[in-house]
């Protein structure tokens, strides 16, 4: 049962499209070879890896079809057994379920997200619901719970191992959550729900699509002043690639964020800041209020159904926080703090146009522009003096480094020996240092395309499990870099760097995951965010700086001088990104912590926004009608401040380390590994960061680290310590 659950939590086919049906083309005698290497055993080296140069977007629903009937008989087999229930022919026989699936959704899962052409996205709108429908039959089948309830009911005279023992309760409490004691009526209104619901999400995500795929187009030069000019030459390429005179700005936070931040042109900025911010909400084709308010209606049914008394509380059962009011609580404790600071920035840039004459007040599309001029002239340090020293192949070789020097991995680059799916793609084989046993495979997709979706994120095409003897994990990241024009190198901003470690980070928790049972691999949404973030903070150590951080022209590495400038500023602008953030987190635990299914996002959203007081001079990071988080899936619903209680627990683990007074402390790291990196989901998430740390993450931490006053020792620890309520 893990593993198969486990892919309908990771919803490879919720992200999509509402057009019309390829599919039901007829299947040439190819494609049916095609599906076949999709869905069999991997061939090549490394335990198999995915045959990409070999198939096509029409050999899929075969395959996917060839997966569902293998596993329909899987469990079919386990149902009829007539035998009494046990661990092994129950839980552990659906533990081995599903490999064919498995392969054929780590393969269409890339296809969704990162090579989503019309067809791709055709084919996503007919399975969505089909896949949907499919899951919940099988996982609701009442033969199955019975079998599994049984073991569940017996599992204290069963002589089982704590692992054993905490399988056979999640996928009971799993089952149940799910809906597996409901009435037959109540199960089918439950699978037509859930089935609406993936075409919804599939049709959100083809609007948003369609309006990232918009571009704005510079015939005059002059109106692209102060960008640097690797990023105009940039945009130059795309409007080649496009057959465009001129200039190319796609709608997406890669070419928003440098021209916001750079731009001398106040409209360029205002038109690139509107044509941003307003995707999915134009009163147009592409408008997605209305999807969203679908999506809403019917979380709110589905929840009531299940027996909770919100999407929140529905969401939030199965994670450390556990109730809406202990993320509440912690998302607060934070907010007055972040607000309080934008105001005091807002004051400096505003004191910075005065002064300048610019006869402007600061709206959301000046913030970053002049932040910038803030950090001149409180550091003297500006962005574009950092970016030469940030080569991504560079940053990629630090990233790498470090990973060896805290878990003892090796990455050596081999692209070409294995397919890929594009030819952007770059691979590397990953290898323990001191046995010189191979880890895995990591595949690296830089670059932004159309047909990818925006964002930075992970993905395993194979995970670590010793019960069906997977050992090479299969991991990758994916980024939306601006590629460089053809001979230059692709220079990223700290910011893009920060992105880079934090991704792989998520890749390192995978690579060093070492469980028996796939079912005990997944950890909470409000812990996914955790290793991926405390990854970051190895970016800035003088040892990767020092090493890696050199001039893409000179091969000077980056002056200590500068450095210190960075340093100095550490918790410059951080009244901005927290409100960014922390907005959008509030605004979807407020949305989803209701009974009353909101009708109008866009009016919620700005309701609720002046209730907490949002400065008017930002804007959340994700405005609702754009909120892939919340409505490309359930994924991060309800969730979306998990990266906040994920910081929390970093920036206290980070201090443990600098505690150490070596922020390399190996003493530190292999308690970090051992307890929480390698450990899965085997115990509860809150009792293994104890057993780490020796006491619950003290919030403190994060707001020293970014820059605001801190709490009192009583109330630091109130969050965390919610996450052990019933």
């Amino acid at each position: 049962m893990g593993k198969t659950i486990l892919l309908m939590a990771a919803s490879a086919f919720a992200i999509g499209g509402a057009v019309p049906a390829l599919a039901q083309q007829p299947a040439a005698v190819a494609t049916d070879a095609q599906a076949k290497l999709i869905y069999q055993d991997w061939t090549g080296p490394y335990e198999g890896v995915p045959p990409w140069d070999q198939v096509s977007t029409a050999a899929f629903p075969m395959a996917i079809q060839a997966a569902m009937d293998e596993l329909k008989a899987q469990y079919e087999v386990i149902a009829t057994d007539t035998s009494e229930p046990t661990f092994q022919n129950t839980n552990l026989a659906l533990e081995m379920s599903g490999d064919r699936m498995n392969r054929v959704f780590s393969m269409w899962g890339v296809y969704t997200s990162n090579l989503a052409d019309k067809q791709v996205r055709a084919m996503q709108a007919e399975w969505a619901p089909k896949i949907s429908k499919f899951y919940n039959e099988l996982t609701l089948d009442p033969r199955i719970l019975k079998r599994i309830k049984s073991v569940y009911d017996r599992r204290e005279t069963l002589g089982l191992n704590a692992q054993q023992m905490r399988l056979v309760e999640r996928d009971y409490d799993g089952l149940v959550r799910g809906g597996a004691l409901l009435d037959d009526a109540a199960k089918a209104q439950l699978i037509t729900i859930n089935g609406e619901l993936a075409g919804l999400y599939s049709t959100f995500n083809e609007k948003l699509q369609a309006d990232e795929e918009k571009y704005l187009v510079v015939t005059d030069q002059a109106e692209l002043a102060g960008l640097p000019d690797s990023f105009v030459a940039s945009l130059k390429s795309a409007a080649e690639e496009r057959k465009v005179d001129g200039w190319v700005l796609v709608n997406t936070r890669s070419v928003m964020q440098p021209v916001l931040e750079n731009a001398t042109d106040r409209a360029l900025r205002e038109k690139v800041y509107r044509s941003y911010v307003m995707r999915g909400d134009n009163n147009d084709a592409n408008d997605t209020n209305a999807t969203i308010a679908q999506i809403l209606k019917l979380r709110q049914q589905r929840a009531e159904l299940l027996g909770f008394k919100t999407h929140a509380h529905l969401r939030m059962d199965d994670t450390m926080a556990k109730d809406p009011a202990a993320a509440m609580d912690l998302m607060m404790k934070v907010w007055p703090a972040a607000v309080a600071r934008v105001n005091q920035e807002v004051a400096d840039m505003q004191a910075v146009a005065d002064s300048e004459g610019a006869g402007l007040k600061i709206e959301p599309w000046d913030y970053r522009f002049y932040s910038e001029k803030v950090r001149k002239a409180k550091y003297d340090l500006d962005q574009n003096e950092i970016k030469p020293y940030f080569q991504l192949t560079k940053m990629i070789d630090g990233m790498f480094d470090a990973a060896g020097k805290l878990y003892d991995l090796e990455f050596k680059e081999n692209t070409g020996e294995v397919p890929v799916f594009h030819p952007d793609i770059t691979t590397y084989v990953v290898t323990n240092k001191l046995t010189g046993e191979n880890v895995g495979l990591f595949y690296m997709d830089a670059y932004a395309r159309t047909g990818k979706r925006s964002g930075a994120w992970a993905t395993s095409y194979r995970a670590q499990q010793r019960l069906g003897g997977d050992r090479n994990v299969l991991a990758s990241n994916n980024n939306n870099f601006v590629k460089p024009a053809p001979g230059e190198p692709a220079l990223i901003s700290l910011d893009d760097a920060s992105t880079l470690f934090h991704e792989f980070g998520h890749a390192l928790h995978s690579l060093l995951t070492d469980i028996e049972y796939p079912g005990l691999r997944g950890t909470p949404r409000d812990f996914v965010e955790y290793p991926s973030q405390v990854n970051e903070n190895w970016l800035l150590t003088p040892y990767i700086l020092e090493n890696y951080a050199t001039h893409y022209k000179t091969g000077e590495p980056i002056p200590a001088e500068l450095v210190k400038k960075i340093n100095a500023s550490e918790t410059f602008n951080q009244g901005f990104s927290t409100v960014e953030y922390l907005s959008s987190a509030i605004v979807d635990m407020k949305l989803h912590n209701r009974t009353d299914p909101v009708t109008d996002p866009r009016a919620f959203e700005k309701a609720t926004l002046a209730e907490i007081g949002m400065p008017s001079e930002l804007v959340m990071r994700h405005r609702l009608p754009q909120f892939g988080h919340l409505f490309s899936s359930d994924s991060y619903s309800a969730g979306y401040y998990s990266y906040l209680w994920s910081e929390t627990m970093d920036a206290d683990t980070w201090a443990a380390f600098e505690e150490s007074g070596d922020v390399w402390n190996r003493e530190i790291a292999d308690k970090f590994r051992k307890t929480l990196l390698s450990t899965g989901n085997e115990t509860e998430r809150v009792e293994a960061y104890r057993a780490f740390r020796g006491r619950d993450p003290d919030v403190n931490a994060l707001l020293k680290r970014r820059g605001f006053p801190t709490t009192t020792a009583a109330a630091a620890t109130a969050a965390p310590v919610a996450a052990d309520r019933d």
